[in-house]
């Protein structure tokens, strides 16, 4: 039987409410693929391991992600990963409700072919060249940049995900109030070497 980890369960407790059910649905259908799989947190978001790491999700305040960790060698026979784009955290895009993760039948499947990669040994081809990530950064964003040597060298440095992680939420708000609070507090943090969900990560 999988192990449960406790601050799995705090972290899906204190999501976004429309993101609750999904993160709990997506736990249950990992366990019930992979029943020797474990929980830990890896990088401020859930993480399951099954003889190495396996997949994670993770929850933002106006959708979810949920990706493999060897994406690239496995089998999208319904086009899923493609269907639902490559934004945000994960191979599955931006899932903001049940209905976006497709049938559990096809979920399921493709986490127990995650797990046989793992029970395999299968390991991600090193020599297999990285695509270009390209993030859009915001204007409004790019401005504050260019004012704060310190906080652009830090958001020059971080992966894509980490520069999407700040660009959609400064995208994502609706008044120029909100925004600019935003630009403040973006600022900030990343001008002392901060990503933007580090208050969720382990100490």
């Amino acid at each position: 039987m999988g192990k449960r980890d406790k601050r799995v369960d705090a972290y899906i407790d204190r999501s976004a409410q429309f993101a609750r059910p999904i993160l709990k649905h997506l736990r249950t259908l990992v366990h019930k693929a992979a029943p020797g799989v474990g929980e830990t947190i890896k990088w401020g978001v859930p993480s399951f391991d099954y003889k190495g790491m396996m997949c994670n999700m993770a929850a933002f305040k106006e959708h979810c992600a949920f990706g493999f960790w060897k994406a690239s060698l496995m089998k999208d026979s319904k086009a899923l990963f493609s269907r639902m784009g490559k934004l945000g955290l994960g191979h599955m895009g931006q899932i903001r409700s049940l209905a976006d993760l497709g049938p559990d039948a096809v979920m399921l499947r493709m986490i127990r072919e995650a797990a046989r990669l793992n029970d395999e040994g299968a390991a991600n081809d090193p020599r297999r060249k990285a695509k270009t990530v390209v993030v859009k950064v915001p204007p409004v964003l790019s401005r504050a940049l260019s004012g704060n040597k310190k906080a652009k060298l830090t958001f020059d440095s971080f992966s894509p995900s980490n520069k999407r992680d700040y660009a959609d939420w400064i995208t994502e708000v609706k008044t120029p109030e909100t925004r600019a609070k935003r630009l403040e507090t973006a600022i900030q943090w990343l001008a002392e070497g901060k990503p933007r969900n580090w208050k969720y990560m382990k100490r």
